[in-house]
């Protein structure tokens, strides 16, 4: 029996082409090892880590009031709680490390076009609505009315929302215009900043009061200090 073979025949390239498949392979290998490059370019931070990135966070931490000791570019047990003061504050996992989603809302860019009298009148709003609550009390209410701004249910300007017809009580029983404290200013420029401690709410009232029943049938998200916040 004849056995049969098959001959299988490469196909080279031209000579010419050579160079340039080799440089188009180079290119590629390039883009892939940037790719990479960028994708580990931000690493998690934990307890015991060093460097300028550790700092930057400690600075920001600093900026928002939360303890986290002195800025040594060491991330030490009081850049942890610190950290995870912060992702409770945002509802993000309190592992008290800095991940890719921790950092996106340590350092979320401040809206554009906010301008000083934007600031003062939410500073306004919440020191009429929240004077009596706590720091996280008062950044949740300016946060209310900014997740306003972005709903189509209600007006998309600071004005409109602040002085919307029966939207807020203390606008309509004079408590708004009141004396602004420091700390209501700070709260409004942490929410513009992006805090959002109460998961998106557009509504919140005091359980203790006399409210329209329809709020109640809200979805309730958290409750804090004497506040419901609800969407």
């Amino acid at each position: 029996m004849r056995n049969s073979f098959k001959i299988i025949k490469l196909v080279l390239p031209c000579p010419r082409l050579l160079p340039v498949m080799a440089g188009l392979v180079f290119v590629v290998l390039l883009l892939i090892a940037a790719r990479d490059w960028q994708t580990s370019e931000r690493r998690e931070l934990f307890w015991g880590d060093r460097g300028s990135d550790v700092a930057k966070v400690q600075q920001k931490l600093k900026q928002l009031d939360l303890n986290g000791g002195p800025v040594t570019g060491f991330y030490s047990w009081d850049t942890v709680r610190a950290v995870r003061s912060f992702q409770r504050q945002n509802k993000i996992t309190s592992r008290g490390s800095v991940d890719e989603k921790t950092h996106a809302m340590l350092f979320k860019p401040e809206l554009e076009g906010i301008t000083e009298e934007d600031i003062f009148l939410l500073a306004a709003i919440i020191e009429s609505e929240a004077a009596g609550e706590s720091y996280l009390g008062k950044v949740a209410v300016g946060a209310v009315i900014l997740n306003r701004l972005d709903s189509a249910g209600f007006p998309n300007t600071l004005g409109g929302v602040v002085f919307q017809p029966r939207a807020f009580e203390s606008v309509g029983n004079r408590q708004f215009g009141r004396a602004i404290s420091s700390e209501s200013h700070r709260a409004a420029s942490d929410a513009l900043a992006g805090q959002d401690p109460t998961g998106d709410a557009l509504y919140f009232w005091n359980p203790d009061k006399q409210v329209n029943s329809w709020v109640w049938q809200r979805q309730q998200v958290v409750q804090i200090g004497n506040h419901i916040f609800a969407r």
